[in-house]
């Protein structure tokens, strides 16, 4: 019969032929027979399907087995023997070199059959060691998966004892070793149906075997955290831990951090490794594994680890986000990386250029699953804006992005960072910041933010910007016996020569420290301006003076050298003086009180007062902006509306004080001094609306009279009684610096607290303050071009240059962030210009708004604009300017003081630092080249230590190339394009 079969099968026939004849001898083997013939057609069964050249011809032999398995068991049970299936599973079957791949579905085929003979157990202890010795030997995912898939039906064969956890720990191994060899998409989900039968066997192991669970997770952590493999293990291992127990998790995460035999190399090679797995598209529990982990480290503080890693691979996260198989978990491990790296901007500046293509890509999905992402996202991007304001060129694009998308509130964002942060210790992350590679391409240097003192840095730097100020400490002398003055003298040096990227202000910060701020705290960084200046300005005043140089230089007369040595430096730099006068409505008698200032502090109008553009708006009399016309006599200025020969009539209404003016974007090749100049030009500037505030309406506002009257009342000397009065501030002389503060910060008594007022106020760029002059002072105007006196007034407008915008992000003084906008101002008249001539125009380059800026944000710097400054409140509504630096240009009050320093220097060049502090700064230069090897030679270390994986922008790319392309595993829902599919997984 046995012959007849193999005729038939062999012959050339059609199929249905050769199964009308096949039928007829399987019906015939179903009758008694012969132990001979029961074996011949039992060794052809066989042969037809371990080695069948055919899918048909392995159907009929597995067939031809079944009935005889069924029909002739005790036969079957002879021939399938323990020798024979010894013989099966260690020489294969077939001619040398194709030994046949179906050896495992034989014996799963025959086992079914002798479950009940007396050789069961002897075939099953056959197996549990065979299929151990066959694990060792690393075979392909498709003969493991044969292999759980035969111990799955038959658990009887599964290794027991001590050989049951080898064996879990050896299928680890081949799950690490797994590879998909094609790219199709077929070959794909068979690779993934064949790493789930292994992932599954071990769930079952483990299930009935508890004990197995550690050790294997042990054999797990030895393979993702090797440094020896030349390739990565597989991501198929993320199957594995899908299956461990979450009530295991806390222990095995508390041991593995706590293992001190684990370097931090292995470590950090690990966790690298498991973040990968967030591609694996069939796991489950993987991101909570992941987080876990990432929070053992955080407890234990193996901060380094969690940098390096987390920089390393963020941005592949975060383009996981495209697929909507892993998008789930690839967002709960980036929201964990995301808020708990809140030491640093770093991680979240890397996604910026990638996060506006991620958000149209889920707006085009227009899924379930993009729309939730999309809102987590954002709540996410919000929360990073929160923590790391101060980068509005950065962040415009982002916020553009995601402007449709909800904005949680404040208490929503304080929630998720303070849940997630690694330590609530900022000095334990202290050493981690800044990981800058190098110097700013803009050649300026950055300040370490030593804990909440973005105060302070951004007042530094505006100081450090005031060029004229600058030079001024630089040139001090050694010796000045001023040490906080030498203190900033050192500081500046160190951010005018040092090559670190930021260098760290703690000196200065212990030494300028008001006692009254609490450590570790958000201050005001107007109140720490304040309290520095008046520090080194009682410093100086006990008689150590900075100006001996200019002294020696005899290049003052006797009277200008008595004037100005006997000024401090902070007066000649950022003092002026300010008249404050009272006018007894009743009697009308003037007292006047004159006091120095070094700042203004402008408070905001009251709602209910109507501002227009850059207007004057005066309790007596509404002024619009006025052009200042040169006068025919320079030397006739007449005197100020109070400062009058004659009492006016009672009936007669005071003259106001002349109104602020503004410069600002000058149409080419006009003088913005000449009578065509014009104000703020709404249309080109986007922050003059129509009822927005500008620096010149809070200026006049603060200028403007005030009533005294009812408990505000005037005690008049002269009636000896309380009285109606009128308060007036007029400048009587302009600082060279010029500080205003706008009063943003105001006393709730609801809350009990200061709350900010968030109205845009626009800044210009160019201003004109008014200053009173005496008429004996008139005389000795110092023409330069820029102040003129109106006829028949008593101010003279004075020049000032925008250079230096202080940025408050937040909304309460006790807390936000400050970061500053910056420019060098020089004088707009060339050095030598002769003084008896006439005015020269200043250049467009003074005017126009092409002065390079700059943003100082911590230790971080960048190029920046104008427009910038102008607009950061308009993308960013809390955050809002708060202090400004105005240089004033030359003039007749300036004249003197600019004339000193353009001679200093002309004279001395840059300023020549003594030689102790030469010495400091080169020795910290030779120290930082020295630590940048140091981190060098670490860093590979590390970074070779990091697992080889595709590069994560690949995603964006091909998203960007097939846009019309749809499918599971790509950005669109749907079908699904092969391409995408390999690139997710592997």
């Amino acid at each position: 019969m046995d012959k007849i079969l193999e005729a038939v099968v062999m012959s050339s026939y059609p199929n249905n032929v050769k199964q009308g004849l096949v039928r007829r001898v399987i019906e015939a083997a179903k009758q008694p027979m012969d132990s001979e013939q029961c074996w011949s057609m039992l060794e052809l069964s066989t042969k037809l399907y371990l080695t069948g050249d055919t899918k048909y011809k392995r159907e009929i032999g597995k067939e031809v087995l079944e009935v005889y398995g069924h029909y002739h068991p005790e036969e079957f049970e002879e021939f399938f023997n323990v020798r024979f299936l010894l013989s099966l599973l260690q020489e294969g079957y077939g001619p040398l070199g194709k030994r046949s791949h179906y050896v495992l579905d034989y014996i799963q085929l025959g086992l079914q059959f002798v479950l009940d003979s007396p050789s069961a157990n002897s075939i099953f202890s056959l197996l549990r060691i065979e299929v151990l010795r066959k694990v060792c030997e690393r075979p392909s995912p498709k003969q493991c998966a044969k292999i759980s898939k035969l111990l799955t039906q038959h658990p009887q064969c599964i290794p027991t004892g001590k050989h049951q956890v080898l064996f879990c720990q050896q299928l680890i191994r081949c799950i690490g070793q797994f590879q998909c060899v094609s790219e199709g998409e077929e070959a794909i989900m068979e690779f993934l149906e064949q790493v789930n039968k292994v992932s599954g066997l071990l769930q079952r192991v483990w299930r009935a075997q508890t004990s197995a669970i550690l050790p294997s997770l042990k054999e797990l952590f030895s393979i993702i955290s090797s440094t020896e493999e030349q390739e990565a293990p597989s991501n198929a291992l993320a199957s594995v831990v899908q299956f461990v127990p979450l009530e295991l998790m806390d222990g095995v995460i508390r041991n593995l951090t706590n293992d001190d035999s684990i370097t931090d190399v292995q470590m950090m090679t690990a966790i690298g490794r498991m973040i990968d797995w967030v591609s694996w598209p069939l796991g489950k529990h993987i991101d909570k594994w992941i987080i876990a982990l990432l929070k053992g480290l955080a407890a234990v503080k193996k901060f380094s680890i969690l940098i390096e890693v987390t920089l390393s691979k963020i941005e592949k996260v975060f383009s996981k986000l495209l697929y909507p198989i892993v998008r789930e978990g690839a967002l709960s491990v980036l929201q964990y990386m995301l808020l708990s790296f809140q030491h640093s901007h770093e991680a979240f500046h890397l996604l910026l250029p990638h996060i506006p293509r991620l958000v149209a890509s889920l707006k085009k999905e227009d899924s379930n699953s993009a729309t939730s992402s999309l809102e987590q996202l954002a709540e996410l991007i919000h929360c990073m804006f929160f923590r790391f304001s101060g980068f509005p060129d950065l962040y415009e694009p982002v916020l553009e992005a995601v402007k449709a998308l909800p904005v949680p509130n404040e208490d929503r964002i304080k929630h998720l960072l303070g849940q997630n942060a690694w330590t609530s210790q900022k000095n334990e992350l202290a050493c981690f910041y800044p990981r800058l590679a190098s110097k700013s391409e803009t050649g300026k240097i950055g300040l370490i933010n030593l804990g909440n003192t973005c105060y302070m840095n951004s007042i530094i730097q505006s100081l450090f910007m005031a060029s004229d100020f600058r030079h001024s400490v630089l040139n001090l002398t050694e010796g000045n016996s001023q040490p906080l003055m030498t203190k900033l003298q050192w500081l500046f040096a160190f951010l005018e020569h040092s090559q670190r990227p930021a260098i760290s202000p703690e000196s200065f910060l212990s030494a300028s420290w008001p006692p009254w701020f609490t450590p570790g705290a958000q201050q005001d960084c107007s109140e720490y301006l304040k309290y520095l200046l008046d520090r080194l300005h009682e410093e100086e005043k006990t008689g150590k003076r900075i100006y001996q140089k200019l002294k020696e230089s005899s290049l003052m007369s006797q009277a200008v050298e008595h004037h100005y040595l006997n000024k401090t430096l902070i007066e000649k730099m950022f003092g002026g003086k300010m008249m404050t006068k009272i006018r007894c409505l009743k009697c009308l008698n003037v007292s006047s009180r004159e006091e120095a200032f070094t700042d203004l502090s402008l408070a905001f109008p009251p709602s209910d007062r109507h501002i227009r553009g850059s207007t004057s708006v005066l309790p007596v009399e509404e002024i619009g902006p006025q052009l200042i016309e040169p006068p025919e006599n320079p030397g006739q200025v007449t005197g100020s509306p109070w400062i009058q020969r004659k009492a006016p009539m009672a009936r007669e209404p005071a003259a106001p004080p002349r109104p602020v003016e503004t410069l600002g974007f000058q149409e080419p090749g006009v003088n913005p001094l000449s009578g065509n100049a014009i104000g703020v030009d709404a249309a080109k500037d986007p922050l003059s609306a129509k009822d927005s505030r500008s620096v010149p309406d809070l200026i006049n506002y603060f200028l403007s009279p005030e009533r005294l009257t009812a408990e505000n009342k005037y005690h008049c000397e002269k009636c000896a009684s309380l009285q109606d009065a009128e308060k007036v501030a007029e400048l009587t002389e302009g600082p060279h610096y010029l500080i205003l503060t706008l009063l943003r910060f105001s006393f709730d008594p609801r809350t009990m607290k200061r709350k900010k007022i968030l109205d845009n106020v626009s800044i210009p760029v160019i201003l004109k303050l008014p200053i009173l002059v005496a008429p004996e002072e008139s005389k000795e105007v110092c023409w330069h071009g820029k102040d003129r006196a109106a006829p028949g007034s008593g101010f003279m407008s004075v020049v000032y240059d925008l250079c230096s915008v202080v940025v408050h992000s937040g909304i309460s003084s006790e807390s936000g962030h400050y970061y500053c906008y910056s420019r060098e101002c020089t004088d707009t008249v060339p050095h030598g210009q002769p003084r008896d001539g006439a005015p020269k125009p200043a250049s467009d380059k003074q005017l126009d708004f092409e002065i390079q800026w700059y943003l100082f944000n911590d230790t971080r710097v960048s190029f920046s604009s104008f427009e910038s400054v102008s607009n950061v409140t308009s993308f960013f509504p809390k955050d809002t300017a708060y202090v400004l630096f105005y240089r004033q240009r030359p003039g007749r009050q300036s004249c003197l003081l600019h004339e000193a320093l353009a001679e200093a220097g002309h004279l001395h060049g840059e300023p020549s630092l003594h030689k102790d502090l030469m010495e400091a700064i080169s020795k910290d230069n030779i120290l930082y080249l020295q630590e940048q090897e140091k981190e060098a030679r670490n860093r590979a270390a590390y970074i070779s230590a990091l697992p080889k994986s595709p590069l994560w922008w690949r995603d964006f790319d091909r998203d960007k190339d097939d846009d019309n392309s749809s499918g599971g595993c790509s950005p669109a829902a749907g079908g699904g394009g092969s391409g995408s599919f390999h690139g997710l997984v592997f």
